[in-house]
């Protein structure tokens, strides 16, 4: 792939589901950017998304793409399972990817890409899009200033609701397929941003189970995590709660943050509560511009990056502790065990599949028969 401004990157779409429209709105807008293939199994999916969003060509695999002609950057839009060989796929062509969530199924394909990217010319990048919000960004830069002292206590809720028939869906709800329920599906964009703004987690333990919903993976789960700062957080995930909301609440000596949304953010849905004498807190929030966080916002930053010659953002190796959460969150719940970060490694059942090989949801349904 050629740096120069001048020449358009090329971009191709693997998968061209709901999703996919996501990523190729977010890279319409964007100055030389060429939309160049649609790749799908079924050729009129692919060709309807082509129509839509004036994409050069449709293939049915990423070879077929490439043999069309040539590709800088491939979008990975698919279901979970196929998203770790379509990533080791682009990265063994050289290819900048940019893989949903969540990237991988377990911490050990996370070390396998981690791998393949530093082999490859290629770049590997994960969709955690509210990370990119201005208000997450005006956020981190007011922790690293001091203004907001130390963080003390937060709330981090995805409370979703997906029915029976969501599930029913033959993917859906596989351990094998989707790596988990909403811990790894749904939450996971929420703790996400939590770790970003509260920096490495230490500790955490958790409980999950399967509450009201037909699936092999949980429906809801909830954990109690330890920061390395000493911080303290809880963290729900859930698919059964019929209000739904995503919500972050994060209490620091001087403030009290609180971002409250659905799918995705703006200023707007930010509130600042200053502790008594702490007003300036709320003035320094104040200043700067509304952008809202989404597929847009990373993919302005990851375009940036890859101009630059750089790494892109949430790189494979920063995903990792998102997903090592994940994976801790699963094995305190699984063990009744409080899980420290590092723990699951090469010799832990659930470094290789989230519930440990264990299916501790689909006993309890047996069990409860």
């Amino acid at each position: 792939m050629t740096e120069q401004q001048n020449t358009p990157l090329r971009a191709a779409f693997i998968g061209t589901g709901g999703i996919a429209n996501a990523h190729a709105e977010a890279l319409w807008d964007q100055p030389g950017v060429e939309l160049a293939a649609a790749v799908d199994l079924d050729p009129a999916r692919a060709q309807d998304f082509a129509s839509k969003w004036g994409v050069a060509r449709t293939a049915a695999s990423l070879a077929e793409a490439l043999d069309g002609g040539g590709l800088d950057l491939v979008a990975i839009c698919t279901p979970p399972s196929s998203h770790f060989p379509l990533a080791l796929e682009a990265l063994a062509r050289g290819l900048h990817a940019v893989v949903e969530k969540p990237p991988a199924l377990s911490l050990a394909q996370m070390r396998q890409l981690e791998t393949a990217e530093a082999a490859s010319t290629g770049t590997l990048s994960c969709v955690f899009q509210h990370r990119f919000g201005s208000g997450a960004r005006r956020l981190l830069a007011m922790q690293d200033s001091g203004a907001l002292g130390r963080p003390l206590i937060g709330t981090c809720n995805t409370l979703w609701f997906r029915n029976q028939a969501y599930f029913d869906i033959p993917w859906r709800g596989l351990w094998d397929v989707e790596g988990g329920g909403p811990t790894m599906g749904h939450g996971i964009h929420q703790f996400d941003l939590l770790l970003h703004l509260w920096g490495p987690w230490a500790e955490v333990t958790a409980f999950a189970g399967k509450l009201a919903r037909r699936t092999d993976t949980e429906d809801a789960s909830a954990a109690i995590v330890r920061f390395e700062s000493g911080a303290i957080a809880t963290v729900i995930n859930s698919v059964i709660s019929p209000r739904e909301t995503s919500y972050l609440r994060l209490d620091f000596e001087n403030a009290t943050v609180e971002l409250e949304h659905l799918y995705g953010y703006s200023d707007t849905n930010w509130t600042v509560t200053p502790a008594p004498g702490r007003e300036d807190v709320v003035e320094s929030w104040n200043q700067g511009e509304d952008l809202s966080s989404g597929h847009a916002a990373q993919y302005r930053a990851l375009l940036r990056s890859l101009q630059a010659g750089g790494q892109p953002p949430v790189s494979i190796a920063h995903a990792y502790a998102t997903m090592e959460l994940a994976a801790a969150i699963y094995a305190s719940s699984v063990s009744g065990t409080t899980i420290a970060r590092g723990q699951i490694d090469e010799t832990s059942p659930f470094f290789t599949r989230m519930d440990g090989h264990l299916e501790p949801w689909k006993q309890e349904e047996t069990l409860n028969a």
